[in-house]
């Protein structure tokens, strides 16, 4: 059979060069007998049945020899993964992985077989198409294949649009194929070879013949092979690696390994200028009708062997060149050149509008075999089409039009594309020069019709038979090197025609085809234009060096990111912003300012500092005075904010570095210092390899802290406004977009609110894939486009669906409706058959041009005129709009609405339009609400940072101080009384008990904060003390800075990133105190109070400070009269509001006589509350409502125990309703839950900080009572007066909120909330030797709480040392040596110790690998108050040590067995008859096992991430040699490229996000003996230790079973060895799984607090039962 070839050559743009290949090809489609082959890509975690015949081969390595399935099984498992940093380019990236490979050929493993594979994640333009095109005939280096990644119908034309992104690989680290007679391969059972990232490409039921190159159907037959050099194309970047295996009997050896890498590198670095040059045309593929199971693809597997599926060569050129000299007449010839020539420079997307004069090219373009054509009527709606295309694919369109005013009608487009440098191809048809001025139809002098919008014009002639061909040719060769090269943009040739203008027969002269033989025998251009490509190391210092030295000595540099467009540039620029840790400001067209975070805490992370909300920063004058950058780079020229360009300007004189690759001039503001044109990555390479910025820490924390303050601001008002605002709409679009997915921007508003109120805080869960660069980039771009050029409104839409094909994405285009309706014909667009993926566009409709209305304009014109002349006001119907075209359409009018609709329209398959419903008056308002917030926000950030800076103005950075230890006292006070919480009525004395905190700075000042939490609050004291513990330890040399009085998510970030706790899992009191603590230490150290802390005040600038108003407390615990008389006795004490506690019965008859007999008494001047704690179901709530409605209820507090009535509540009674238990509970997402709460007749929200959770959520919570128009009230929870003092200035600066509040909203605001401070009536004892002042005041004959001996008490406090029960530090870890015998070796055992030495349990626990006892240190020290605590370095771990053997004696295996004996040894010297077990992964398994077969000494076993081993015997056999070849690679390599290789796991991937990931890598580079550490590995292998399945069904001891919520296999495991225990009679113990959120596989360090709670509980369950026994 004769087979034409696959690959004739690749198709350039702009370049062709022809790279023939004369081999065999063997073309699979649906036309040929021959079978469809099965080409596949799978993970390697299969295998084979026990019958295949298997053989793995080498490529001119050594002849064939037959492996074992399971030897080829351990080969594969036994692969070692290293991650290398990201690279700028491609060949950086090889240079990289060059230099990995050189390591390890200089420190050799000395096993006989295994696999290394490195990898690195390197920029999205390295195409694996291109690369594979790119390989020469002549190569030595076989196979070489290119897999689609498509996989909806892939075609021929998705690969000439550029669409195709896939697999290339070269050589074969292994050849695998074999026959299995029952099963193929791919579907057979799962092997244990677990999270390898080894991928093998093959096919199967063929068989391929290595040594005569053969290939022939054979049922059950598989080939195989691992590549050794491959790139893998990704959403935002491609990944290269290479492999690199061997085994010494079967494949060949290391150095034979070595040499097979070498040569394919070396293959692919001969070639790799060629990638540059290359990409792929219409000669390369063509798709057919194929089988489902078949994908894309084309292999060459040897020299005179390739095979393709679904690819074909493009049209035989002997079949060309018959139809060229067929062609009718010479019009239809030069069209048919002119479109050919296109096509093989690349340009294969044609954009026709109808016309006569046009018909030669329309019909050689539509008939084109490789070209893509849409028609549209409208020419200009048509260009913009063009223009969006170009924009996406970065390739030109070619626009074809007649003559007359539709070439006019480009016009537009043209403009954009010249000044956005896109470019364009413009054939338009005219009249010959015969009918020019001479007042024929249709034509008009079309010369230089664009002017100077156009890089070049031309004139062709009429086509005649008297011109060679030729010049028609090199003409369109010209103008598409003109359009494409720097400045690149529209190009304009005229194509005159005579009449016939169809195919009618004229005969022609083929003598003008003279000379085009030899391009008519190829398929590449007739003129190639050759760039020279210098490599990104080229020695640029003759116009850099003084750029450099600019940069250098910057000390406020700043980086700005204005258009960047490829995404390589993207790349380079993030590359090149994490080198020079300036402050980022990013333009919402940058790519970066819409960032999806590989961190769960996103707003936390600060490896790259993003200023997103620089234009709302700059609201502030005094930002705008201090913010003077003296360095200025910028990357991309346009920028869409006019105050960040204001602010540039205003930075003048200052350096300022402009860097883009065209030569236009774009400095609207002349003060561009330096004008460097180039790449951005060739300036990225140059500024990372010869530059080491210096920043000041002050300029980057001061803008860090506005910018926080600034999102935080912004997120809070857009959120807390319910109704569907405009910036509402660009917030939730943008955050629900994907990293797949671009953006398209109308101008007006939809690019300025896009710029302004895009949010970056959604969480991508990291994959494998993004495990490989998020470790050192930790977010991932969208790409967003605009017509910003001209920055018209015009054509808006048919640029996005034109977009949308360049760039093969899901594009949401986002554009207001005039600008809809404007370009109206663009919906036509949509309904063309095309290859792109759907669209989602969103309207916003407010009925006119809602931009006039945020100007000045809109405040000195009348209405009717902004209506008809700026407004232009209208009432089309876009959905009968929509409907006539055809397109889906759904309107919106509410937040969840537009959340449904946008999640529908990414489900669908259809272009769908969601229409919002907006008015113009609502959006100016809430933009003017926005813009006052954020002012009054940054104006008190900068002011409070600024004065707490101001006297260290010595210091570079903000003042930080350094904690340099914490303590606590427990107390207990007597009350008169039991709390109102309390139920122990019976009781004749009552106490509260408690803990002051005291937190010491170095520089000597002291903070204290108070900690009481109540039982109801689901919090104890013991419980409490247990995160005190911690807090001591983790706390200690921490930084405090100044950010955190700010209280807008700073301590949520001091939490995370400086302690490493997740914010939700710290107790509400435990923060609250913590909280109370930093803050008067901050205050302690600047001399102030906290009042004047919070408002950033310095003690001068305070005038005299209003005292706060206190609601009195009553307990209604007696008759009517009794009560009401109580009650006016304290309105004679002064009380002007008094809270009732009611719903102490189940019948509310006498709280409703109460309420009317208090009521009568006290007047109607007094405030009057109840509450009822949530104590009544909805009847009898209702039942006291109606009777009391007319009693003057101020509000009552949670009326019902479901909070799911309480709205029904207010509607049927009328009575006022305050939130206190509901929103008690809310740990996150605040403003989400709260949304449920806006009925006006929820008045008030009584926050209680201790119980919220701190001051930060409480001024939320207060912020947003405020802006709903309700009232916050601060309640106390029967705290001491040190809590009671922080609380009422915590008051005073919650009024002061509501004034603030007021103000912005024009609401005048003098009245002062009475607020729930009347706990201190309780106090009959107190921790403070100065009593705290609440009383009556004279002046106004109110009872206030003084702000003033509030702030003397928390300045100098001195305790009550009567109060104190007990002071509590840190307690001491004592470590010692115990030397224990195995098998006649000594091994010295490091051991460290802490906790009570009594009858306590003792708790043992036991790390992982790489882990020592540290790790334990803090939890320990959480625990050591009850249970003394013990932690141990392993063998080979830490500090342990092997101190020598008996002369003779071998070496003793480190099995779990040999683990468990050390440990026995240990246990018997406690002198304690059981331990409870505390083990993580390896240590988990060995707690197992001793808990199994040493339940004798061991009370209980704590099992976090563990596992009872594996039963399967092929499974252990692979994890025995998947560890032996990793604890091989650990001696031969080192421990820092062997923990770089192990924390690449998936395993890893929630750890590696965690703020001190870095410092847990340090700490594991501290083991020494990395002999017996690898020891280790492999003796205590999963795959040695024995199987403990059976023994779970006769455990006698009580375990607990602790996962990480996102450990997926370890959790599996979990419930495995729950459900089998649960389906045993022989045990008792069912363990409990607890699940630890916001974790993975190392709970422990991700989310101690949580794993702290569970293990206490654990060890008190243990302790009850052996005390009931």
């Amino acid at each position: 059979m004769n087979y034409q070839s696959l690959v004739t050559g690749s198709r350039t743009f702009p370049f062709s060069p022809h790279v023939p290949i004369r081999h065999t090809i063997i073309n699979v489609t649906n036309h040929y007998h021959f079978p469809i082959p099965n080409f596949r890509r799978f993970t390697l975690h299969h295998r084979l049945s026990k019958t295949p015949n298997f053989q793995v081969v080498r490529c001119s390595m050594r002849e064939n020899r037959i492996l074992e399935p399971d030897d080829a099984a351990l080969l594969i498992s036994t692969c070692i993964t290293r991650t290398l940093s990201p690279a700028l380019t491609l060949e950086q990236g090889l240079e990289k992985i060059k230099e990995a490979v050189k390591e390890l050929k200089a420190k050799p493993p000395c096993c006989s077989s295994g696999m290394f594979r490195f990898q690195v994640a390197v920029p999205p333009s390295a195409k694996s198409l291109n690369w594979f095109c790119c390989q020469p005939e002549s190569s030595g280096v076989f196979p070489q294949f290119f897999l689609s990644k498509e996989r909806e119908k892939p075609s021929c034309k998705s690969v000439l649009l550029g669409h195709t992104r896939g697999t290339f690989g070269i050589g074969a680290a292994i050849n695998l194929k074999g026959f299995s007679a029952t099963k193929k391969y791919g579907e057979s059972g799962r092997c244990a070879v677990e999270s390898t990232p080894v991928v093998a490409y093959g096919f199967l039921d063929l068989s391929f013949d290595t040594i005569s190159s053969s290939m022939k159907q054979e049922a059950g037959s598989f080939y195989f092979f691992v590549p050794q050099i491959e790139l893998v194309e990704f959403e935002g970047a491609s990944i290269l690696s290479t492999t690199v295996a061997w085994n010494d009997s079967c494949i060949c050896t290391f150095e034979e390994a070595l040499q097979a890498y070498e040569s394919s590198l070396l293959q692919v670095y001969a070639n790799l200028h060629k990638l540059f040059e290359k990409h792929v045309g219409p000669g390369a593929v063509e798709l057919k009708d194929a089988s489902c199971y078949s994908s894309q693809f084309v292999a060459r597997l040897s020299p005179a062997f390739a095979i393709s599926n679904n690819m074909h060569q493009h049209n035989d050129n002997t079949q060309f060149t018959c139809r060229l000299k067929d062609c009718a007449n010479i019009n239809i010839l030069w069209a048919s050149l002119i479109i050919e020539e296109c096509t093989r420079l690349g340009l294969t997307y044609f954009c026709v509008a109808p016309g006569s004069r046009s018909s030669p090219l329309a019909l050689a373009a539509s008939t084109h075999p490789t070209a893509s054509c849409i028609a549209c009527i409208d020419e200009r709606s048509l260009a913009f089409h063009a223009v969006g295309y170009a924009k996406g694919s970065h390739k030109p369109a070619v626009v074809i039009t007649s003559s007359g005013t539709a070439v006019s009608n480009l016009h537009p487009a043209v403009v954009e594309a010249s000044q956005e440098f896109v470019p364009l191809l413009l054939l338009t048809a005219d009249r010959p020069p015969e009918l020019q001025d001479v007042g024929a139809n249709q034509a008009i002098n079309q010369v230089n019709h664009f002017g100077p919008f156009v890089r070049h014009f031309l004139c062709l002639p009429a086509p005649t038979d008297d011109i060679s061909a030729r010049m028609v040719l090199t003409s369109i060769d010209a103008a598409v090197h003109i359009a494409t090269s720097s400045p690149s943009g529209p190009v304009h040739i005229n194509c005159p025609f005579r009449e016939p203008l169809e195919n009618s027969p004229r005969t022609w002269n083929p003598i003008c085809l003279t000379g085009l033989d030899s391009w008519m025998s190829t398929s590449v251009p007739f003129t190639s234009y050759i760039r020279v490509q210098h490599s990104y190391r080229y020695n640029y210092s003759t116009f850099m060096d003084e750029a450099l030295e600019v940069i250098k000595k910057a000390n406020r540099g700043l980086l700005l990111l204005g258009a960047i467009h490829r995404e390589d540039d993207i790349w380079a620029a993030l590359l090149l912003a994490k080198h020079l840790s300036w402050p980022v400001v990013v333009d919402i067209l940058s790519g970066l300012r819409l960032r999806k975070y590989f961190v769960p805490f996103s707003d936390f992370d600060d490896r790259i500092l993003f200023i997103d909300h620089l234009d709302h920063m700059l609201l502030s004058d005094s930002i705008k005075d201090w913010m003077k950058a003296d360095v200025i780079i910028q990357i991309g020229s346009r920028i869409t904010s006019k105050r960040v360009a204001q602010l540039l300007e205003s930075c003048f004189p200052c350096s300022y570095v402009m860097v883009d690759n065209h030569p236009s001039r774009h400095d609207p503001s002349h003060i561009v210092t330096h004008r460097i044109q180039c790449a951005v990555p060739q300036f990225a390479d140059y500024l990372i390899t010869a530059c080491t910025p210096h920043a000041s820490s002050k300029w980057e924390c001061f803008l860090q802290a506005l910018n926080s303050v600034a999102a935080r601001d912004i997120s809070f008002l857009i959120n807390s406004e319910y109704s569907l605002t405009e910036p509402c709409v660009a917030q939730m679009t943008l955050e629900a977009i994907h990293c797949e997915s671009a953006v398209f921007l109308g101008n007006s508003m939809p690019i300025r609110d896009a710029d302004m109120y895009a949010c970056n805080s959604n969480w991508v869960e990291p994959t494998r894939d993004a495990a490989i660069f998020s470790s050192e980039l930790q977010c991932h771009w969208v790409q967003v486009a605009a017509n910003r050029g001209a920055s018209g409104i015009d054509g808006v839409l048919s640029t996005a669906v034109g977009f949308a094909v360049g760039c093969n994405k899901r594009v949401l285009c986002v554009v207001g409706d005039v600008s809809f309706l404007h370009d109206t014909n663009g919906l036509s667009l949509l309904r063309k058959q095309m290859s792109r993926k759907p669209m989602t566009i969103v309207v916003i409709n407010n009925r006119g041009g809602a931009i006039f209305s945020l100007l000045p304009l809109a405040n000195m014109t009348a209405r009717s005129i902004l209506d008809q002349y700026f407004y232009t006001s209208h009432n089309v119907s876009i959905h009968n709009l929509c409907m006539a075209h055809g397109v889906k359409h759904l309107k919106v009018q509410s937040k969840m609405e537009l959340q449904d609709a946008l999640l529908a329209s990414q489900m669908d398959k259809e272009d769908f339009v969601i229409e919002v419903d907006s008015t113009i008056d609502a959006n100016a308002a809430f933009h003017s609400m926005l813009t006052k917030v954020s002012q009054q926000g940054v104006d008190h950030a900068f002011n409070s940072l600024s004065k707490l800076t101001v006297l260290n103005s010595m210091n570079d950075g903000l003042i930080t101080s350094i904690v340099s230890k914490m303590q606590y006292s427990k107390y207990r006070i007597q009350l008169s009384s039991p709390p109102t919480s309390s139920s122990a009525s019976h009781i004749s004395t009552y106490h509260r008990e408690g803990f002051i905190i005291s937190l010491y700075l170095e520089d000597g000042n002291t903070g204290y904060g108070e900690v009481a939490p109540l039982e109801i609050h689901k919090e104890n004291l013991l419980d409490v003390e247990e995160q005190l513990q911690f807090l001591i330890h983790v706390v200690e040399g921490v930084t405090i800075d100044q950010c955190l009085p700010l209280l807008k998510g700073s301590f949520s970030r001091w939490l995370w990133h400086s302690l490493g706790i997740q914010p939700n899992s710290i107790f509400p009191s435990v923060r609250f105190g913590l909280e109370m603590a930093v803050l008067n230490a901050i205050a302690a150290r600047e001399g102030s109070s906290l009042f004047n802390v919070l408002r950033g005040q310095t003690e001068e600038s305070t005038g005299s400070p209003v005292d706060v108003k206190v609601c009195a407390l009553l307990e209604s615990n007696g008759g009517p009269n009794e009560m009401a008389l109580v009650a006016t006795t304290l309105v004679k004490e002064g009380f002007t509001a008094i809270k009732l506690k009611v719903a102490r019965q189940a019948d509310p008859t006498v709280d409703i006589e109460i309420i009317k007999e208090v009521r009568k008494k006290v007047g109607w001047e007094i405030e009057l509350r109840a509450d009822a704690n949530r104590n009544w179901n909805y009847d009898e709530a209702v039942k006291f409502g109606l009777s009391v409605k007319d009693s003057g209820l101020q509000y009552i507090e949670e009326p019902v125990n479901d909070e799911d009535d309480i709205i029904k509540f207010c509607e049927e009674t009328g009575l006022p309703v305050a939130l206190d238990e509901t929103i008690n509970i809310i740990r996150k997402n605040h403003l989400k839950v709260l949304a449920k709460y806006t009925h006006p007749m929820i008045v008030a929200f009584v926050i209680k900080p201790s119980v919220i959770g701190g001051f930060e959520n409480a001024a939320l919570l207060a912020r947003w009572a405020h802006q709903q128009g309700k009232m916050a009230v601060i309640s106390a929870t029967f705290e001491s007066s040190l809590g009671l003092s922080a609380l009422i200035l915590f008051s005073r600066y919650v009024d002061l909120l509501k004034f603030d509040t007021g103000r912005l909203l024009d609401k005048e605001e003098n009245s002062c909330i009475a607020h729930g401070l009347g706990t201190y009536q309780w106090l009959r004892e107190d921790v403070s030797r100065k009593p705290l002042t609440i009383g009556y005041n004279p002046c106004n004959g109110v009872v206030e709480a003084s702000v003033t001996d509030a702030g003397q008490i928390l300045q100098h406090f001195q305790f009550n040392q009567d109060a104190v029960v007990c002071d509590c530090t840190s307690g001491e870890v004592h470590t010692y040596e115990f030397v224990v015998d195995l098998e006649g070796t000594s091994i010295c055992l490091n051991v460290q110790e802490i906790g009570k030495n009594d009858d306590s349990s003792v708790v043992v626990f036991l790390h992982g690998f790489l882990g020592t006892g540290g790790d334990w240190i803090s939890i320990m020290k959480a625990i050591s108050g009850s249970a003394r605590c013990i932690a141990v370095d392993l063998p080979g771990h830490g500090r342990s040590k092997f101190l020598g053997q008996d002369s003779g004696l071998e070496e003793p295996e480190l099995s779990i067995m040999a683990l468990a004996n050390i440990l026995q040894q240990l246990f018997d010297s406690l002198q304690c008859q059981k331990v409870v077990l505390v083990g993580y992964s390896m240590g988990a398994r060995i707690s197992l096992y001793m808990a199994l077969r040493y339940n004798n000494k061991v009370a209980g076993a704590v099992i976090l991430s563990g596992s009872p081993g594996l039963i399967d015997e092929d499974a252990r056999k692979v994890r025995r040699a998947k560890d032996d070849f990793a604890a091989c690679s650990l001696a031969s390599s080192g421990l820092e490229p062997f923990l770089d290789a192990w924390y690449s796991a998936d395993l890893w991937n929630s750890l590696r996000t965690h703020p001190h990931f870095n410092n847990i890598l340090a700490s594991r580079l501290q083991h020494c003996d990395l002999k017996n550490l690898g020891r280790v590995l492999s003796d205590l292998s999963v795959g040695r230790q024995p199987p403990l399945w059976e023994d779970l069904k006769s455990c006698r001891v009580p375990l607990q079973l602790i996962v990480g919520e996102k450990d997926v296999k370890f959790k599996k495991i979990a419930q495995k060895m729950h459900d089998t225990m649960c389906q045993s009679t022989e045990t008792m113990n069912v363990p409990e799984i607890v699940e630890i959120p916001y974790s993975g596989h190392a709970a422990h360090i991700e989310n101690p607090l949580l794993v702290i709670s569970a293990i206490s509980q654990f060890i008190r369950e243990v302790e009850f039962k052996n005390h009931s026994n």
